[in-house]
């Protein structure tokens, strides 16, 4: 049995379940609102750090099993394992070593990217229905929901790519790049202490101020979450039965 197994094959929005269940008790009355950034700034920060050892944990799975992959992996150190590249890395490995027990494999099905869309989805809409989340950002929400219908199985995991380069480039560039992982080292860094509390009237008109939603990463990083929950299973599937 692999020893990090469970921690890796559990899902990310067991976080947000848990500030779900957290928040139920203090109500949704105007008197709750300020709390509403500071808790979703928690959240965002403990998935994005649940993730970072969550891809840590799957190279050091596979550095156990694979030699010369650990030599490899591990001789200039591993890093923060935060950054897009370091997860496409991640991803790309991964798929190596799965390719080395099944050379057929290349990416997932159609069928099969569509489910982990699917479950994506319905996975963010049932944990935030009717909670105080909800509440204190509806719009953002709404807004939220609006943007992700737009995300299609042409969007992730296709060859080489857990976040695919499209005519678009929806996830890889707008969302992850320039809005969660920049947001993520001004959290991580508390860099949001030294600047502006309030967005700038030039920020505010700017196209893709839109992107600048806690539910929209949040939905990202639970997307991450299950491409490498559902490349994890394939690899240890092809690895007990040889």
């Amino acid at each position: 049995m692999k020893m990090h197994k469970n921690f890796i094959l559990t899902p990310i929005t067991s976080n947000l379940e848990i500030a779900v269940t957290s928040c139920s008790g203090i109500g949704n009355g105007i008197e709750t609102f300020p709390l509403c950034d500071y808790i979703m700034q928690s959240i965002f920060l403990k998935m994005t750090g649940f993730q970072e050892q969550k891809m840590k944990c799957i190279c050091w799975d596979l550095a156990t099993e694979d030699y010369d992959y650990r030599y490899q992996k591990f001789r200039n150190g591993l890093g923060e394992c935060s950054q897009y590249k370091d997860k496409n890395n991640i991803y790309t490995e991964l798929v190596e070593q799965i390719k080395k027990h099944d050379p057929s494999f290349e990416h997932f099905s159609d069928e099969e990217r569509e489910k982990i869309l699917k479950d994506t989805t319905l996975e963010i809409h049932n944990i935030f229905k009717n909670t105080n989340l909800f509440y204190w950002s509806t719009k953002k929400y709404y807004e939220f929901e609006d943007f992700w219908k737009t995300i299609t199985i042409d969007h992730f995991a296709k060859g080489t790519l857990f976040l695919a380069e499209n005519k678009n480039n929806f996830l890889k560039e707008k969302i992850y790049e320039k809005h969660l992982y920049r947001h993520r080292n001004r959290c991580a860094h508390n860099i949001l202490c030294v600047q502006q509390h309030l967005p700038s009237l030039k920020t505010l008109v700017d196209n893709d101020y839109k992107y600048e939603n806690y539910f929209i990463w949040f939905a990202t990083l639970s997307l991450i979450d299950n491409i490498f929950i559902n490349l994890y299973k394939k690899y240890l599937d092809l690895y007990n039965k040889n």
